[in-house]
C-alpha cells in the first residue's frame, strides 16, 4: 500500500482520503488553514491519517492529490513534487477562480496549467468530473457487476498506471482519455463532468447548495467513453 498526501481536505479530499484508509492506505492530509483544522477529520479516519503541511503532505506522499480551488494552484509547493505522480482533481469555475485568459481562448487546459506549475512531476487529471458524494459512494470491488469507470487523463503512460492501480484500490476502474491536452474532454459543462454518475430524479444543474445529489448511478466504461466522444469545446457549444 502507499502514502497518499493531500494537498486540500475539503469535500473531495476528504471523500478520498477515506476511500484510501478504508483500502489500506496512510494519508497525509493538509489544507491552507494549518493541520489543527483536521483534527476531526484525523480522529474520523483512525490510526492510518495524520495532518500536515502542504509541503509535508508533498513530501510524504507516494501518490498526491491536489484538489483545490483552481485559482491557488501556483500555491502547490513544487520541490518535494519532483518525480512524483500528482493526480488534479481541479476545474476552472470563473466565477470563483476568476478569469483565466488561457482557459478562456482554449489554448490549455486546467492540468497543464498544474503540470507546467510542476515541471517535473507526473500530472494525472482524474476525479474532477464526479460529485463528490457520488465518489464516496459508487465504490465497488473490482469485478462488481456495478462497478464504475472514471477518466483519467495524463502525459506518462506509467503514471497513468499508477493512478489507475490506485484507483482500482478504492473501488473504480480508469478509462484512459489520452493526455493531459486531451483532459477537456471531461471538464465541466460536457457529457462526461458528473451528470452521468447522477440517478434518476437528480440532476446536477437541479442541485440546489446543500441539495440532496442522490445516491448516484454506476456508470460503465462503455458509456463514459461515449460521453467523452460526444464532448464538445466551449467554442463551439
Amino acid at each position: 500500500m502507499s502514502t497518499i498526501g493531500l494537498i486540500g481536505s475539503g469535500h473531495i479530499g476528504g471523500t478520498v482520503a477515506r476511500l484510501a484508509t478504508a483500502a489500506g492506505h496512510d494519508v497525509v492530509l493538509s489544507n491552507r488553514r494549518g493541520p489543527d483544522s483536521l483534527a476531526g477529520l484525523v480522529a474520523e479516519l483512525g490510526p492510518r491519517a495524520r495532518a500536515a503541511t502542504p509541503t509535508e503532505a508533498a513530501t510524504a506522499g507516494d501518490i498526491v492529490v491536489v484538489t483545490i480551488p483552481l485559482h491557488a494552484y501556483r500555491t502547490v509547493p513544487v520541490d518535494p513534487l519532483r518525480g512524483k505522480v500528482v493526480i488534479d482533481t481541479n476545474n476552472y469555475y470563473p466565477q470563483r477562480d476568476g478569469h483565466i485568459v488561457e482557459l478562456d481562448d482554449e489554448t490549455t487546459t486546467t492540468s497543464e496549467l498544474l503540470q507546467a506549475h510542476l515541471p517535473e512531476s507526473h500530472v494525472v487529471k482524474a476525479m474532477n468530473n464526479i460529485f463528490y458524494v457520488h465518489l464516496g459512494n459508487l465504490s465497488r470491488p473490482s469485478g462488481h457487476p456495478e462497478r464504475s469507470a472514471l477518466a483519467i487523463a495524463g502525459d506518462s503512460d506509467d503514471a497513468k498506471k499508477t493512478v489507475t492501480g490506485f484507483l482500482d484500490s478504492i473501488g473504480y476502474d480508469a478509462l484512459d482519455a489520452g493526455p493531459l491536452s486531451e483532459g477537456w474532454r471531461f471538464q465541466r459543462d460536457t457529457a462526461a463532468y458528473s451528470e452521468p454518475y447522477f440517478s434518476e430524479g437528480h440532476s446536477l444543474a437541479a442541485l440546489a447548495p446543500g441539495g440532496d445529489p442522490g445516491p448516484g448511478q454506476p456508470v460503465t466504461a462503455d458509456a463514459l467513453r461515449t460521453a467523452l466522444a460526444t464532448a464538445k469545446r466551449y467554442r463551439d457549444m
